[in-house]
Protein backbone atom coordinates (compact mmCIF):
# COMPACT_ATOMS: atom_id res chain seq x y z
CA UNK A 1 0.00 0.00 0.00
CA UNK A 2 2.41 2.30 0.86
CA UNK A 3 4.34 1.61 -2.92
CA UNK A 4 0.79 2.58 -4.49
CA UNK A 5 0.71 6.10 -2.33
CA UNK A 6 4.42 7.05 -3.09
CA UNK A 7 4.00 6.21 -6.73
CA UNK A 8 0.50 8.19 -6.58
CA UNK A 9 1.94 11.09 -5.56
CA UNK A 10 5.54 10.83 -7.55
CA UNK A 11 6.99 14.26 -8.13
CA UNK A 12 5.23 15.86 -5.12
CA UNK A 13 6.23 16.37 -1.22
CA UNK A 14 4.82 18.67 1.57
CA UNK A 15 7.35 21.00 3.29
CA UNK A 16 7.57 24.60 5.07
CA UNK A 17 5.72 27.35 3.37
CA UNK A 18 5.22 30.82 3.76
CA UNK A 19 1.73 29.54 5.76
CA UNK A 20 1.96 26.34 7.14
CA UNK A 21 2.96 23.38 5.13
CA UNK A 22 2.81 23.53 1.20
CA UNK A 23 3.32 20.97 -2.06
CA UNK A 24 6.27 21.11 -4.14
CA UNK A 25 7.19 19.57 -7.05
CA UNK A 26 9.93 17.36 -6.70
CA UNK A 27 10.44 16.96 -11.23
CA UNK A 28 9.42 19.56 -13.49
CA UNK A 29 5.84 18.96 -14.76
CA UNK A 30 4.76 20.82 -18.16
CA UNK A 31 1.59 22.96 -18.77
CA UNK A 32 -1.47 21.02 -19.00
CA UNK A 33 0.48 17.98 -17.39
CA UNK A 34 -2.10 16.24 -14.44
CA UNK A 35 0.42 16.42 -11.30
CA UNK A 36 -1.86 14.06 -9.54
CA UNK A 37 -5.40 13.02 -8.54
CA UNK A 38 -7.05 14.24 -5.22
CA UNK A 39 -8.54 11.91 -2.93
CA UNK A 40 -10.46 12.56 0.46
CA UNK A 41 -13.83 12.26 1.88
CA UNK A 42 -17.28 13.12 0.31
CA UNK A 43 -19.23 15.12 2.51
CA UNK A 44 -22.92 15.85 1.77
CA UNK A 45 -23.69 18.14 4.44
CA UNK A 46 -24.34 21.82 2.98
CA UNK A 47 -23.18 23.50 6.25
CA UNK A 48 -19.47 21.68 6.21
CA UNK A 49 -17.09 23.57 5.81
CA UNK A 50 -12.87 24.04 6.36
CA UNK A 51 -9.83 25.53 5.12
CA UNK A 52 -9.37 22.68 2.82
CA UNK A 53 -12.42 21.13 1.77
CA UNK A 54 -13.14 21.35 -2.28
CA UNK A 55 -16.90 22.51 -3.28
CA UNK A 56 -18.38 19.83 -5.72
CA UNK A 57 -21.89 21.49 -5.68
CA UNK A 58 -24.11 21.98 -3.00
CA UNK A 59 -24.41 19.78 -0.94
CA UNK A 60 -21.10 17.77 -1.41
CA UNK A 61 -17.72 19.19 -0.71
CA UNK A 62 -14.35 16.72 -0.70
CA UNK A 63 -12.22 16.83 2.07
CA UNK A 64 -8.57 16.41 0.36
CA UNK A 65 -6.20 13.81 2.24
CA UNK A 66 -2.52 14.84 2.72
CA UNK A 67 -0.88 15.61 0.95
CA UNK A 68 -3.12 17.69 -1.56
CA UNK A 69 -4.39 18.87 1.48
CA UNK A 70 -1.58 21.30 1.88
CA UNK A 71 -2.30 23.06 -1.43
CA UNK A 72 -1.87 26.77 -0.91
CA UNK A 73 -3.37 29.40 -2.67
CA UNK A 74 -2.09 32.15 -4.72
CA UNK A 75 -3.13 34.93 -6.87
CA UNK A 76 -0.81 33.97 -9.51
CA UNK A 77 -1.15 29.83 -9.48
CA UNK A 78 0.88 27.23 -11.50
CA UNK A 79 -2.11 24.57 -11.16
CA UNK A 80 -5.72 24.30 -10.86
CA UNK A 81 -8.17 21.66 -10.06
CA UNK A 82 -10.28 20.25 -12.48
CA UNK A 83 -13.32 18.62 -11.41
CA UNK A 84 -13.55 15.20 -13.80
CA UNK A 85 -17.27 13.28 -14.30
CA UNK A 86 -19.35 11.75 -17.00
CA UNK A 87 -22.66 13.89 -17.67
CA UNK A 88 -24.78 11.45 -15.92
CA UNK A 89 -21.91 10.11 -13.26
CA UNK A 90 -22.68 10.22 -9.49
CA UNK A 91 -20.85 12.68 -7.46
CA UNK A 92 -19.19 9.80 -5.89
CA UNK A 93 -17.45 8.65 -9.20
CA UNK A 94 -16.34 12.53 -9.62
CA UNK A 95 -12.56 12.43 -9.97
CA UNK A 96 -10.61 16.11 -8.91
CA UNK A 97 -6.91 16.49 -10.27
CA UNK A 98 -4.39 19.07 -10.41
CA UNK A 99 -3.20 20.31 -13.34
CA UNK A 100 -0.03 22.28 -14.07
CA UNK A 101 -1.34 25.68 -15.84
CA UNK A 102 1.82 26.73 -16.76
CA UNK A 103 5.80 24.61 -16.45
CA UNK A 104 6.55 23.99 -12.64
CA UNK A 105 10.32 23.48 -11.92
CA UNK A 106 11.68 21.25 -9.33
CA UNK A 107 11.15 22.60 -5.56
CA UNK A 108 9.09 24.93 -6.76
CA UNK A 109 5.29 25.38 -4.55
CA UNK A 110 2.26 24.09 -6.38
CA UNK A 111 0.02 26.41 -5.88
CA UNK A 112 -4.12 27.37 -6.82
CA UNK A 113 -5.97 30.34 -6.98
CA UNK A 114 -8.98 29.24 -4.07
CA UNK A 115 -11.32 31.35 -5.91
CA UNK A 116 -13.78 31.79 -3.02
CA UNK A 117 -16.75 33.15 -3.09
CA UNK A 118 -16.46 36.78 -1.50
CA UNK A 119 -19.04 35.80 1.42
CA UNK A 120 -15.78 33.97 2.49
CA UNK A 121 -13.56 35.96 1.39
CA UNK A 122 -10.09 36.56 3.60
CA UNK A 123 -7.75 38.87 3.56
CA UNK A 124 -4.75 37.33 1.06
CA UNK A 125 -0.71 37.07 2.12
CA UNK A 126 0.60 35.51 -1.11
CA UNK A 127 3.21 37.42 -2.34
CA UNK A 128 2.10 37.43 -5.51
CA UNK A 129 2.73 40.85 -7.51
CA UNK A 130 -0.57 40.92 -8.52
CA UNK A 131 -2.27 39.95 -5.14
CA UNK A 132 -5.85 40.91 -5.59
CA UNK A 133 -5.25 41.51 -1.20
CA UNK A 134 -8.34 38.97 -1.21
CA UNK A 135 -8.66 35.25 -1.53
CA UNK A 136 -11.54 35.48 -3.47
CA UNK A 137 -13.10 34.36 -7.34
CA UNK A 138 -11.68 37.42 -9.30
CA UNK A 139 -15.48 38.35 -10.68
CA UNK A 140 -16.54 39.15 -6.81
CA UNK A 141 -13.48 41.04 -5.85
CA UNK A 142 -15.40 44.50 -5.95
CA UNK A 143 -17.47 43.22 -3.32
CA UNK A 144 -14.52 42.48 -0.87
CA UNK A 145 -12.95 46.23 -1.94
CA UNK A 146 -16.61 47.19 -0.89
CA UNK A 147 -17.09 45.34 2.35
CA UNK A 148 -12.92 46.58 3.37
CA UNK A 149 -14.41 50.27 2.92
Amino acid sequence: MLGQLLKRNAGIKVGPAKHGKGLYATKRFRMGQVIGEIKGTLHRDPDYGSNYCIDLGAPYTLEPDAPYRFLNHSCEPNAKLFVIADDDAPVEDYKVVVEAIRNIQPEAEITIDYEWPADAAIPCGCGAEKCRGWIVTPEELHLCKKKAR
